[in-house]
C-alpha cells in the first residue's frame, strides 16, 4: 500500500520513471578482453526490447564482441569505464540473413556485415562516455608506398570481404548517438545512417586512423530530420558525407532537412561532402560553425565519373538549397570548396544549383574549384562575406561552366 502510494505521488508530482537498466554481466558477458560476449550482449537486447525498452549497459571492462543487433526501444549505454572490443577475426562478420529494409547486394561493397547493426527498429540509441574500438590493426597492412590519397596502409581482405563498417542502421526511426567515442575503425565507414528518420547524434568523437583508407566518419544516406551537432571527428576519408543513394531500397528516397553544427573535422579526404555518382535529391541542408583542419577538400561536392567500386546510385542527382556558413578552414591542401560534375555521360545529374556560403573563412594552398557541365552548369552560388587566401600562387583557379554567381563582400587573396 506504501509502494502504491508512493507510485502515485511520483506520477503526481510529474516525475519521468526511469526504464530498467539491463547489466550485460548478468547475462553472462565477462569484460576481460578475452572472452566473446557476442551473445550475452544480444541476449540483454532481446530481453530488454522485449519487456519494452530500456538501457543496455556496460561497464567496468573491455567487451569483445562480434556482430549485434539493436531492437525496438533499446539505448546501448556505454559507461566511460567500458569499451565495446570488435573481433580481430573477419570470420565473426558474416552477412545480416533475412535484412528486412535493404537489398543487400546493392549495397556500397556490396555486403551488410556490421558490428552494431538495426533493422527497421524504432527508439534505439547509443549512449555513454565509453567507447567503441574497431579492432582495425588487425585488418589492415602497411603499403611499400602511400596511394595517390596519402593512404599507408590498405586492405588485407579485399574490399567485398573486408568489414564495411562499424554501426549500420537502415529504415529506423527516432535515432538518437550521443557521446560515445570511436576508435580504430578497420577501412570502414564509422557511422552509416540508411533512410532512417528523426535521427539526433549529439557530442561524438571519432578517432580514426588517418593512414587508413575509407573510414568515413558519419555518412548520411537517404534520410530526413537529422541533427549533428558537438562532434570532432578525425578521419582518413570523409568526416560527414550526405547522399541520396537509393539503389538497395525499394524505392527512391530524399535526403533532406540536415543540419551540422559546431563540429571541429579533420579529414584526409573531405571535411564535409555531398553526393556521389547517380545520387538522386539531396536538399534543404545546412552547415555551421565548423572547424575544418589539415585536410585535403574542405567541402566537397563532386559528382565523379565511373569508379571500380559498386558504390553508385540509380537516379539523377539534383543537389539544392544548401547554405554553409561560419566555418573556419586552415591548412587545406587542395581545394576549400570543391563544386564539380564530371564530363561522363554515365554520371547523371539535373543539377547543382542554389547554394549559399556566408561568412567562410579559408587559407590553404589553393582556391575554390567550380567546374559545372555544359549540359548542367552550376547555377546560383552566392557568396556572402567570405574570404579565401591561397599560398601557392600558381594553382589554377578554375572557373568553368558556371551562372549567376553572386559574390557580397568576398574576397580571394594570394600570398
Amino acid at each position: 500500500m506504501k509502494q502504491l502510494f508512493f507510485l502515485s505521488f511520483l506520477l503526481l508530482a510529474g516525475v519521468t520513471l526511469r526504464a530498467a537498466d539491463y547489466d550485460v554481466r548478468k547475462y553472462g558477458a565477462k569484460g576481460d578482453g578475452v572472452k566473446m560476449n557476442t551473445e550475452a550482449i544480444q541476449k540483454a537486447i532481446d530481453a530488454c526490447s522485449k519487456a519494452g525498452g530500456g538501457r543496455v549497459v556496460l561497464t567496468d571492462g573491455v567487451y569483445l564482441t562480434g556482430p549485434i543487433q539493436l531492437k525496438d526501444g533499446v539505448d546501448l549505454h556505454l559507461e566511460r569505464t567500458a569499451r565495446l572490443l570488435a573481433s580481430p577475426n573477419i570470420e565473426d562478420f558474416p552477412e545480416w540473413k533475412e535484412v528486412k529494409h535493404v537489398e543487400s547486394m546493392n549495397l556500397a561493397r556490396s555486403r551488410n556485415a556490421c558490428v552494431i547493426f538495426a533493422d527497421e527498429a524504432h527508439d534505439i540509441a547509443i549512449t555513454g562516455e565509453g567507447t567503441i574500438d574497431g579492432n582495425g590493426t588487425f585488418h589492415v597492412r602497411k603499403r611499400d608506398t602511400p596511394d595517390k590519397n596519402g593512404w599507408e596502409y590498405e586492405r588485407i581482405y579485399e574490399i567485398t570481404k573486408s568489414l564495411p563498417r562499424m554501426v549500420f542502421f537502415t529504415g529506423c526511426s527516432d535515432v538518437r548517438l550521443e557521446n560515445v567515442t570511436m576508435v580504430n575503425q578497420p577501412a570502414g565507414w564509422g557511422y552509416w545512417i540508411h533512410d532512417c528518420d528523426r535521427v539526433s547524434i549529439r557530442g561524438l568523437r571519432i578517432f580514426s586512423e588517418l593512414r587508413y583508407p575509407n573510414n568515413d566518419g558519419i555518412h548520411l544516406n537517404c534520410s530526413r530530420d537529422v541533427t549533428i551537432s558537438d562532434c570532432q571527428i578525425e578521419t582518413g576519408d570523409d568526416c560527414i558525407v550526405l547522399r541520396a543513394n537509393s539503389r538497395s531500397l525499394k524505392e527512391n528516397k530524399v535526403m533532406e532537412r540536415a543540419v551540422i553544427t559546431n563540429c571541429v573535422l579533420r579529414s584526409r579526404a573531405c571535411g564535409i561532402r555531398v553526393g556521389w555518382r547517380n545520387d538522386g535529391v539531396i536538399r534543404n541542408c545546412t552547415a555551421s560553425n565548423l572547424v575544418i583542419t589539415d585536410s585535403k577538400i574542405g567541402i566537397g561536392l563532386h559528382l565523379p565519373s565511373p569508379r571500380p567500386n559498386p558504390d553508385y546510385g540509380r537516379e539523377a542527382t539534383r543537389m539544392e538549397h544548401l547554405l554553409f556558413s561560419d566555418i573556419v578552414m586552415d591548412g587545406i591542401y587542395g581545394q576549400p570548396i570543391q563544386a564539380q560534375i564530371d564530363d561522363s555521360d554515365e554520371t547523371h545529374v539535373e543539377a547543382m544549383q542554389d547554394i549559399r556560403f556566408s561568412n567562410v573563412r579559408s587559407f590553404g594552398r589553393t582556391f575554390p574549384l567550380f567546374k559545372g557541365r555544359k549540359d548542367v552548369p552550376l547555377r546560383r552560388f552566392v557568396f556572402d562575406g567570405c574570404r579565401f587566401v591561397r599560398t601557392d600562387p600558381e594553382a589554377p583557379f578554375v572557373f568553368q561552366y558556371a551562372e549567376g554567381f553572386v559574390f557580397n563582400n568576398t574576397t580571394f587573396e594570394t600570398l
